[in-house]
């Protein structure tokens, strides 16, 4: 008999001893830790590797190594994707949504530090993407892996995969509330009190850890200094609807591009044009570089017209007309810039990239307003409001975009105005794109499930476990006299058609021989072969469930014949498909 190791002995022992739900609440709390001390640690491993290679670097001079930077950090990341970690690691949330949907939770051990470390080489080195997605990843790889370990329940790992990406956004934001929410409204947790605890209790612990190691300065520091105005309602739903089509933009772009760059199958082809992209990007215009953050927070702080002082047109911040139209074609080639990072290879998120393009939104309609209209609205005010219009539109999450922005700038007197412009932005998208940036490349492969709870059940089923076996087969050369011998000896009332071999040739319903069965004169003159049918609907055991569920519905029936390359398996039936469904969903919901 095999002897239990220590750690089985633990395991049987917490079964014995603690309920799941207790447990989940211990592990949200060390989820929270590792969540906070990796974002911390990622925030500064991309510091540290940003000014190594930037000490002596003058963003505001005309400077060539804004071309060698950027390629020589996606070089380094594919190196270490290709020769170390082996496995692509690049659209974090996407992944998660993935995990969740098609994996039953599972989440990569690597991906617990393996984003971390293709982020920081790409970020630091001028990548034109952000940090969030990668540590949202991580997060959610730890809460999987941890869960997983404890060998806890599919919705239980879900829950801890929510704690993990709640404790990342929580530490690297310094946003609890909007670490919480973004659990419930991207990765589409449900809202009880089971989840809501250890949620808050991850979230509150990652916020705690950044604060505790890096110090209370928020992202984005702005103290609002003016009341909302009602007349400046209607300024605020324009910036929604300019929001949700520059979301609109973000999401093609982003999505016809990377698709261009996945079809140039050289890869050192793909890399060199990606960089070549994005240094000549950042080379015309500084604010492109790395995270963007650097530009955000001049914006803020009423120096926005340094955005394009560091560029080749900062002889034009005089013409006002003129330096909207820079603005304008920052807004259109930070997606490419964006597209360019990882579709050539680079890791990184769309977090700071909707950030810098909703401030840069923000500033760009609060200056057109304050130059066509007697109106003079505060600009920094509008950029700030503007982040949660693009976040609200790529992510199709407006709640967090708003708690998020609140919690960032520690503006919560901006919530009438965040509420409006979110709100508008993301009715302006949804009318267009049913899907955000996270959901788009599932759905489209069909792999999206976590929006739809029927879909997400019906996924962890599969058709091998449901075959019913116990049908009576007969042979096609058999008599009827054979087959009535058949149905005496069964409970169903049909029967499969099949030779030595086992290949299926059809099936015979007993309702349809009824007025046969009873004339024993034909018993040794009818053959089964002039009695079966071949059934226009079967199934194969591969198929999804999804696809079964659908089958049932169009052909109306209540039993389907599973075949593999034409060998007959059994039936699958709607008693039993319905019933495990059933199950499935009962454990699959909370309490």
């Amino acid at each position: 008999m095999k002897k239990t190791g220590i750690f089985g002995q633990l395991l049987i022992w917490r079964v014995k001893n603690i309920q799941d739900r207790h447990f989940v609440i211990f592990l949200s709390f060390f989820i929270g830790i590792f969540s906070g001390l990796a974002g911390v640690l990622l925030k500064d491993l991309v510091y540290y590797t940003h000014n190594f290679m930037t000490n002596g670097f003058d963003f505001k001079a005309i400077n060539y190594m804004y071309f060698a930077y950027p390629m020589f950090g996606i070089i380094l990341t594919v190196l270490f994707l290709k020769y170390l970690v082996k496995d692509n690691i690049d659209h974090g949330v996407s992944k998660i949504l993935y995990g969740i949907s098609k994996d039953n939770g599972i989440i990569k051990t690597h991906n617990t530090y393996s984003s971390m470390i293709g982020s920081s080489l790409t970020v630091g080195f001028g990548g034109s993407v952000g940090l969030e997605a990668p540590i949202v990843l991580t997060g959610s790889a730890i809460g999987s892996n941890l869960g997983r370990l404890f060998r806890l329940h599919y919705k239980t790992i879900i829950l801890l995969i929510g704690c993990g990406s709640a404790g990342a956004i929580a530490s690297i934001f310094k946003a609890p509330i909007a670490g919480v929410i973004f659990a419930i409204e991207v990765l589409m947790l449900d809202l009880t009190m089971v989840t809501l605890i250890p949620l808050l209790i991850a979230a509150v612990t990652g916020s705690t850890i950044a604060y505790f190691l890096m110090g209370k300065d928020v992202v984005f520091s702005f103290q609002v200094d003016t009341p909302f105005i009602f007349t400046e309602i209607p300024f605020f739903i324009l910036l929604g609807i300019f929001a949700g089509f520059v979301s609109l933009y973000f999401t093609r772009a982003t999505m016809f591009t990377e698709q261009k760059f996945k079809k140039i199958k050289n890869p050192v082809l793909r890399i060199g044009l990606g960089g070549a992209i994005i240094g000549t990007l950042i080379f015309i215009f500084p604010s492109l570089f790395g995270e963007g953050y650097e530009a955000l927070m001049d914006i803020l702080d009423g120096k926005g017209e340094n955005i394009i002082n560091q560029t080749i047109f900062s002889n034009l911040t005089g013409n006002n007309w003129l330096f909207l139209v820079v603005l304008l074609m920052i807004l259109f080639f930070k997606v490419i810039a964006m597209a360019a990072t990882t579709g050539s290879g680079g890791v990184g998120g769309v977090f700071a990239p909707t950030l810098f393009m909703g401030g840069v939104s923000g500033f760009f309609v609060a200056r057109l307003i304050n130059l066509v209209s007697s109106f003079k609205v505060n600009e920094s005010v509008f950029s700030l409001v503007g982040m949660a219009g693009v976040m609200a539109g790529v992510m199709h999450a407006p709640l967090t975009a708003i708690f998020l922005i609140a919690e960032i700038t520690g503006g919560y007197e901006l919530f009438p105005q965040l509420i409006i412009t979110a709100t508008i932005s993301y009715l302006t998208i949804i009318y267009f794109e049913p899907h955000s940036i996270y959901t788009k490349r599932l759905a489209m492969r069909g792999e999206l499930m976590t929006h739809d709870k029927d879909k997400a059940v019906l996924s962890m089923m599969k058709v091998e476990k449901l075959i019913e076996k116990n049908f009576k087969t007969i042979h096609p050369k058999a008599t009827l006299g054979d087959l009535v011998k058949a149905i005496e000896g069964s409970s169903r009332n049909i029967f499969p058609v099949v030779d030595d071999d086992n290949n299926f040739f059809g099936i015979v319903f007993m309702d349809n021989i009824r007025n046969i069965i009873f004339q024993p004169e034909l018993y040794e003159k009818t053959y089964v072969a002039e009695l079966m049918f071949m059934p226009e609907t079967t199934v194969c055991p591969d198929e999804s469930m999804e696809d079964v569920a659908k089958k049932f519905q169009q052909s109306g029936k209540f039993n389907l014949a599973v075949l593999k390359d034409g060998k007959y398996l059994g039936f699958v039936s709607r008693a039993r498909v319905f019933s495990s469904y059933r199950s499935l969903l009962k454990d699959f919901s909370d309490d």
